[in-house]
């Protein structure tokens, strides 16, 4: 597994990333026992940063529960999570640590993100009470998630951080005009989630699917009537052009958010050791300059 700096003198971490959100029920309902399987499979493959949060459901205490039974050394496990948008007070921010420490079981988080701007609560205090918990040895780097770039100016102004996490897919670009290069120039770790625009790019799902009412896909516009059909073309077009390569649409989905010079890792949702098994191979493709062009035409038509 390829692995890339985080940030300005962060650890090396895999450029495939566990995302946690799919086993914690958010894209329906998931068997914890696949899950903790989906868990292991992912870790001795060596896709050792796993990414959750405070408002991942069960997502916490299930892999708290997968890394108490794996055989593996934890110092190999690079743990990130988030603290929920809606209060990122100091006081919460230390409730939500504490809660996560012992979901994990562990005594250390790798890394602490604010989950997205609080709009009750400045960002100074909850970097301040980030910065804190580094101090006081809970936590060892702070990210931030979608964060535009004048609130993170405001953030790394009280505190530098290691890392930001934004959405960023062949189907959402719309970070590259500005978040992208901000990032590459303060040298802040990118941890791109949503690679695969919940499985628009991946052919699963054609229009007229109906997803339960566990699925946070069944209330997105974009999986819903014209917008889900225009979306379907361009995802052939682009899996059409992927094949005449040898190639599937996953693994040109990866490939392409991989091959942004300013992201370090691809977060990628599992339910399945088969779907690890897909992001793996997919982060083998290294697409070139060329390619990469090919592909903006593909989706120009």
């Amino acid at each position: 597994m390829q692995q890339r700096q985080l940030g300005h003198a962060g650890p090396l971490v895999p450029v495939i990333g566990f995302g946690a959100w799919p086993i914690g029920g958010g894209m329906g309902r998931i068997d914890e026992r696949q899950a903790i399987n989906t868990i292991h499979h992912a870790l001795e493959r060596g896709v050792t940063l796993i990414d959750t949060a405070e408002a991942y459901r069960t997502s916490e205490k299930v892999i708290g529960r997968a890394l108490a039974t794996w055989s593996g050394p934890r110092d190999q496990v690079f743990l990130a999570t988030k603290v929920r948008s809606d209060d990122l007070s100091a006081g919460h921010i230390k409730q939500a640590v504490e809660r996560s420490l012992r979901s994990l079981g562990v005594e250390e988080l790798d890394l602490v993100q604010a989950h997205g701007w609080d709009v009750h609560h400045p960002i100074e205090a909850t970097m301040d009470a980030f910065q804190d918990l580094v101090d006081r040895g809970k936590v060892r780097y702070i990210g931030v998630s979608n964060f535009d770039v004048p609130q993170m100016q405001v953030a790394w102004n009280r505190h530098p951080f290691q890392s930001l996490q934004p959405p960023y897919s062949l189907f959402d670009r719309g970070v590259e005009s500005s978040i992208l290069p901000y990032c590459a120039r303060q040298q802040i770790g990118v941890l791109a989630h949503s690679p695969l625009a919940k499985g628009l790019l991946t052919l699963r799902y054609q229009p007229g699917h109906v997803f339960p009412a566990d699925d946070e896909r069944s209330r997105m516009p974009r999986f819903q009537g014209d917008a889900f059909r225009r979306l379907t073309v361009q995802a052939n077009a682009l899996n059409a052009w992927a094949q005449e390569r040898g190639h599937s649409l996953l693994e040109l989905a990866i490939a392409w958010v991989l091959s942004h010079p300013a992201v370090t890792v691809c977060l990628c949702g599992a339910k399945s050791p088969d779907q690890v098994d897909d992001h793996i191979r997919a982060a083998e493709w290294q697409l070139s300059d060329q390619e990469r062009r090919d592909v903006e035409r593909v989706l120009q038509e």
